[in-house]
């Protein structure tokens, strides 16, 4: 094993000045069950075709100074930053993905009826171990070299959060010498200049892993943040590397970092490793749950991540897992209609990094659903919902007919199944022999792609699109405030129709069901509960009597009473043409009107006003 050592020493160290807010008032605290939210349900699939793609290299941007404190007047230079938020203006542009106003620190939000905010869903390139401090537990260190490559690891440990780093003696490596990396090197500065040195990065752009010690994480935020140790740290993560950090070297992966204070936070900033978190540790032990809320309620949009001590959160994409021997304590601040939430994750319990940012962000935004609810209507072209399980003949000759018969352009979205399985598949069975112009499958899903001139020119001249089955949350990650949302309503607004069956139902809804990506139980999933809206005003779920859903669907209509409540049945579905709704199909459909206590069962032929809430055609008529 190689052992290398790089250390520049220095008597600057200086302090972050402090503020004081206090903690704010109610909490609803819970401790979260993990065997339901960890299940990966099966989901429905057809045979699609492909479209060929391109998928353009990720650059890490050039990162300028931007230390900066909050609630601080630090010794933060005037004017640093802005070549920051050139790049990241640029990088972010190139993935589709909104940019963060760094002047107040808080991400854009849209006001009612604007674009939802982009996120790129499949979270961190690599992987992150955030140790909360204390001993850490011998599974935690396993787990993080296994991620660096084990005997292959390039190993690089930064001691800056630490005051031992300044004594050339200590060995910081002695602690991972055990594992026999195939080379471990020490990086240390506390000089700004010297982090923008080619040569003291060098052992960086070599590396599989790095490791950053506990301390202060001011010292690390003074010294690094904006400088090429930043950049290439994200380097690291984007080829697919890991990171890891215990207390202060955890803290500093969140760009909106506490840097010290009691119930009440003083922030500073971070490596923005770890995409809408705050992060906090010694959590359990030291009390700090009100600092971690007084911190998110300050920072809108954000979600507070708080690991105990001998406790790791590993991070790798999407996926949050608790190791160790205590929690994780996630922290959402308040809305206009929810009280802060907090809740507890124990060791080996999964939770969505994706879901979080999602939640946090729709917290900050105008109320979800509005009290006064959107009237059930389509303005122009047509709807066609259905419950799953197969098609009848007469939903696709609809189908076809409102897309222009032989002259209609049909496209197919397979972007409710996984990525691979949606990149592989061909035309659904039961569109291949229909007489039409063309049929298009567009499996894109990132925001590049979905903003790419071929998705675009596909959607413009659609006259009928169809959302296949699998899992509705993916069609969020995939569309909700991308230009993908503005084709599919002109396709409505030319007079064309949109249909789709189970996910592709209910994603049509204004309030979407059983979002949760970690499984199909939750029926209001935090995060994911905002649908693509074709058809305001209601919830939509699917497979309601053979799955037995209906209890469900009404606890969603109970809590949102200005909600539209439909259930469709397998093989069942609705025909919405302006407030009509006519029902085809083998089964049922269910409306349910909780302001009026109504429920209503229609049959196929029956016709349901969805404005006026009432059975307009019945059975026998």
């Amino acid at each position: 094993m190689n052992l290398e050592k790089t250390v520049v020493i220095s008597k600057n160290d200086p302090r972050l000045a402090s503020a004081h807010q206090k903690t704010g008032p109610d909490v609803s605290t819970s401790v979260r069950s993990d065997s339901e939210q960890r299940v990966r349900l099966g989901a429905e699939t057809n045979d699609f075709a492909i479209l060929p793609l391109q998928f353009p290299e990720l650059n890490v941007p050039q990162l300028a100074d931007r230390r900066r404190t909050k609630k601080t007047l630090s010794r933060t230079q005037p004017g640093i930053g802005l070549k920051l938020l050139a790049s990241l203006a640029i990088w972010s542009a190139s993935l589709g993905i909104t940019t963060v106003n760094s002047a107040v620190g808080k991400e854009n939000h849209p006001a009612s009826g604007q674009r939802p905010k982009v996120i790129d869903s499949r979270g961190v390139g690599g992987s992150l171990i955030l140790a909360g401090g204390g001993n850490l537990d011998q599974s935690i260190k396993d787990r993080f070299m296994e991620l660096a490559g084990g005997p292959k690891a390039k190993l690089v440990v930064i001691p800056t959060a630490s005051t031992t780093a300044d004594t050339p003696d200590t060995d910081h490596g002695a602690a991972w010498r055990t594992f026999n990396p195939a080379t471990l090197s020490v990086l240390h500065t506390r000089e700004r200049s010297r982090a923008n040195e080619p040569d003291f990065v060098q052992p960086l752009r070599e590396a599989t892993a790095v490791w950053i010690s506990g301390g202060s994480q001011s010292r690390l935020a003074d010294t690094y943040v904006g400088t090429a140790v930043e950049q290439e740290l994200q380097a690291l993560l984007a080829r697919g590397g890991v990171i890891g950090g215990t207390s202060a070297g955890a803290a500093i992966m969140s760009q909106d970092m506490i840097a010290n204070g009691k119930s009440s936070p003083n922030m500073g900033t971070g490596f923005d490793l770890l995409p809408g978190a705050i992060i906090d540790q010694h959590f359990v032990a030291r009390k700090r749950q009100p600092r971690s809320l007084q911190a998110v309620k300050d920072h809108p949009g954000k979600f507070g991540l708080g690991i105990d001590e001998g406790t790791a959160v590993e991070v790798t994409g999407r996926q949050m897992r608790v190791m160790g021997n205590s929690t994780a304590t996630i922290t959402l601040g308040p809305s206009s209609n929810r009280p802060s939430r907090v809740f507890a994750v124990a060791a080996n319990d999964i939770i969505d990094l994706t879901s979080l940012r999602r939640a946090a962000i729709a917290r900050a935004g105008p109320e979800f659903p509005a009290v006064a609810a959107n009237a059930p209507k389509v303005a122009s072209g047509s709807l066609l919902i259905i419950g799953g399980g197969g098609v009848t003949e007469n939903m696709v000759e609809r189908f076809i007919r409102l897309a222009g018969g032989d002259q209609a352009h049909i496209v197919v979205l397979p972007t409710a199944v996984d990525d691979s399985v949606s990149r592989q598949a061909g035309i659904p069975s039961f569109l291949r022999d229909q007489e039409v112009k063309t049929i298009q499958v567009l499996p894109q899903r990132w925001p590049n792609e979905v903003n790419s001139p071929a998705f675009v020119e596909a959607l413009e001249k659609a006259t009928g699109v169809w959302f296949g089955g699998g899992r509705q949350w993916r069609f969020i990650d995939a569309y909700q405030g991308t230009k993908a949302t503005d084709l599919f309503n002109g396709v409505l607004a030319r007079g064309g129709i949109i249909a789709g069956s189970s996910a592709g139902a209910s994603i049509q809804a204004e309030y979407m069901v059983r979002g949760d990506p970690l499984g199909n139980q939750v029926v209001m999933a935090e995060g994911y509960e905002r649908g693509l809206g074709f058809l305001p005003g209601v919830a939509i779920d699917q497979h309601l009597t053979q799955r037995g859903r209906l209890d469900d669907l009404r606890s969603v209509v109970k809590r949102f009473p200005q909600l539209l409540g439909i259930g469709l049945d397998e093989s069942t579905g609705i025909l919405v043409a302006g407030s009509k709704a006519e029902v085809l199909g083998e089964h049922a459909v269910f409306f349910l009107d909780h302001s009026e206590a109504k429920e209503s069962r229609l049959e196929e032929g029956q016709v349901y006003d969805l404005r006026r809430r009432q059975v307009i055609k019945s059975k026998h008529e």
